[in-house]
């Protein structure tokens, strides 16, 4: 039997978060003109965005406001894709090529927007995101990058050894890029500012809500939940991402549910503060298994990346990023680690997001890749406009069939051996 997710109350953001809104479990039946299946950010966005054209939505979450990946991340807001703008032309065309840059690169912005025009309450900055390059050919590739995103009006710029040092406090870089858009947040309190803006919008909220079944009857969709409750709407869209996969058929299958593990120190003296990160950047690597790290709105230093594909047991099953912690940081050693805390990513099989419509009036978004924040929170206005009766073109991706990992009994034992193969060609930090 799958272990629990591993406590949200562990984690620095619920520690540090905004209230959540007062929600409710479903009583009885209800009935909308769309159900949004998932309380994170894409749902969340949905529901908004519907709202604001006049839709009647209701939005049923199986746990709390957050407890998925949306409450779990390193709130790093990043805009872009895992491809480079010239691989998305390449891969898409011009025209579908080019409506998936513009929506990439303004994933930041409509987060960011979002957070201005409904007066969240959400620690914030926006300087910018470093990618560091561990080796000479990761480095020819993040300046080749910068490049890319230069030519259409990003002030993407390329950095050298000297200049990664500086900025990022640690001389482990041989050099990499800068991203103005990009920022951080708490992101705990993002999704609960989502959840009072959505609610404002007149969408109604039912925590502590599972949805147990899916069913179309006639010309619309019925859901079961946990507690007997039933939804009957025209209209569903399905946003559960690494959590609640198997609500329909194949889904689970279709992606790796990575857990992804994260540490925090206590607040940083000031003198060491002003050595690391001094400008406010968030950063993260070129490795396979990625580093990615930040200080928060209290000073604390952030250290995330890979851990064990199972829940962890224990403290032990963070000392790897303890130790790496130290090594990029040695002014850092010795302060105490506050919090550790993990959660789960959907990375799809070609590191795209994936949108699914298997049947009429059921809409299926999932696939988030490490760049949930801002890729999902725009996701859930194209999924609004697609839902509204938009047409295909208000989304990013083409829908397409899902479609299953091979061998995915096994994926443990593959991703535990591509896990290994990753951390031997990365080398040590």
């Amino acid at each position: 039997m799958a272990q629990a997710p591993y406590p949200l109350s562990h984690s620095l953001w619920a520690a540090t978060a905004a209230p959540a809104p007062e929600t409710t479990a479903l009583q009885g039946s209800a009935q909308a003109d769309v159900l949004v299946v998932g309380g994170g950010y894409a749902g969340l966005s949905t529901a908004l965005h519907l709202a604001e054209r006049g839709t009647d939505t209701l939005l049923l979450e199986a746990r709390e406001i957050g407890f998925g990946g949306s409450g779990r991340n390193g709130g790093q807001v990043i805009p872009g894709l895992k491809y480079d703008p010239d691989d998305l032309i390449r891969m898409f065309g011009a025209d579908c090529g080019e409506r998936l840059l513009r929506f990439a690169g303004s994933t930041a912005d409509t987060v960011f927007d979002l957070i201005e025009r409904h007066g969240m309450d959400v620690p914030r900055a926006r300087a910018g995101w470093i990618q560091g390059a561990h080796t000479e050919e990761a480095l020819r590739v993040a300046h080749g990058r910068a490049g890319q995103w230069a030519r259409l009006g990003v002030a993407a710029r390329p950095l050298d050894r000297a200049q990664v040092t500086a900025l990022t406090g640690t001389d482990r870089y041989l050099g990499g890029w800068l991203d103005p858009r990009a920022g951080a947040i708490q992101p705990l309190s993002y999704v609960r500012g989502l959840a009072r803006a959505t609610l404002a919008a007149g969408v109604r909220i039912h925590t502590g809500t599972p949805v147990t079944g899916l069913q179309r009857d006639g010309g619309r969709w019925v859901a079961t939940t946990a507690h007997g409750g039933r939804v009957v709407a025209q209209r569903v869209v399905m946003c559960t991402n690494a959590y609640g996969m198997g609500l329909w058929p194949g889904l689970q299958q279709s992606i790796i549910d990575a857990n992804t593990f994260q540490v925090a120190t206590q607040p940083l003296p000031e003198e060491v503060q002003a050595t690391i990160l001094p400008q406010g950047q968030v950063c993260s690597d070129t490795r396979n298994l990625l580093l990615y790290f930040r200080l928060d709105h209290q000073g604390r230093l952030l250290m995330g990346g890979r851990g064990p594909f199972r829940e962890p047991r224990g403290p032990q099953d963070w000392a790897h990023l303890e130790r790496v912690l130290t090594k990029l940081f040695p002014q850092a050693a010795g302060m105490p680690f506050e919090y550790r805390w993990c959660g789960r990513v959907a990375v799809t099989r070609d590191y795209l997001p994936h949108l699914h419509e298997p049947e009429p009036g059921l809409l299926i978004d999932i696939g988030c890749q490490g760049r949930g924040v801002g890729l999902q929170t725009a996701m859930g206005r194209a999924l609004a406009a697609y839902t509204a009766g938009d047409g295909p073109d208000a989304l990013p991706v083409p829908l397409t069939p899902i479609k299953g990992f091979p061998l995915y009994p096994l994926r443990r034992v593959y991703v535990n051996a591509v896990v290994s193969w990753y951390r031997l060609n990365d080398g040590g930090v």
